[in-house]
């Protein structure tokens, strides 16, 4: 390995000690689900057209936010989920985020203040929510490539902090080497 090349990854690997040793009140966290349940699958509507489904993203880990334009939390944390899905992108990730219970044209307003890459799905009658154990926003899962829920944060957090992006990645590199 070039000298350049060890010198990065000595940075990269002294940036994540000193990130584990920050004070609990300094870290974001996601809660590790025992025994990774299957995910409960969906099709829903896409605010672009067309339908999305959880067996579109199989072999992909992904990163599933329930949210709604009313809750102050989820708009406060959209800017992070953007930069997110951009840095997911490149290691076996997507980001996806599903708005519970509004109307197309209410999230479409919205969409034009706060405009964000990743798909936006519709949950309009709350049902897929209801099945994901969701009943406060913001929500959000991580499912590993073999479609189970492997993390989930029941709250905001700051998406492109490494402290809730390198689980992420290792689960994705995983997926990489098992394809």
């Amino acid at each position: 390995m070039p000298y350049c090349q060890r010198w990065i990854r000595a940075l990269f690997l002294s940036l994540l000690a000193f990130l584990f040793t920050l004070p609990a009140t300094a870290q974001q966290t996601l809660t590790r689900v025992e025994g990774r349940p299957p995910a409960a699958t969906f099709s829903l509507p896409e605010i672009g057209g067309g339908k999305m489904s959880l067996s579109d993203f199989h072999g992909k880990v992904l990163v599933i936010n329930f949210w709604a334009t009313n809750c102050a939390p989820c708009r406060e944390e959209m800017p992070s989920l953007e930069r997110a899905a951009k840095w997911l992108g490149r290691f076996n990730s997507r980001l996806i985020s599903i708005n519970v219970g509004e109307k197309r044209e209410l999230v479409e307003e919205y969409l034009k203040t706060a405009p964000v890459s990743f798909p936006v799905l519709l949950d309009p009658d709350t049902s897929t929510a209801k099945e994901w154990g969701v009943y406060g926003y913001p929500a959000t899962f991580v499912i590993d490539p073999e479609g189970r829920i492997a993390y989930r944060a029941m709250s905001r957090r700051e998406w492109d902090d490494p402290m809730l992006l390198v689980p992420i990645r290792a689960l994705g590199m995983r997926g990489l080497a098992k394809q």
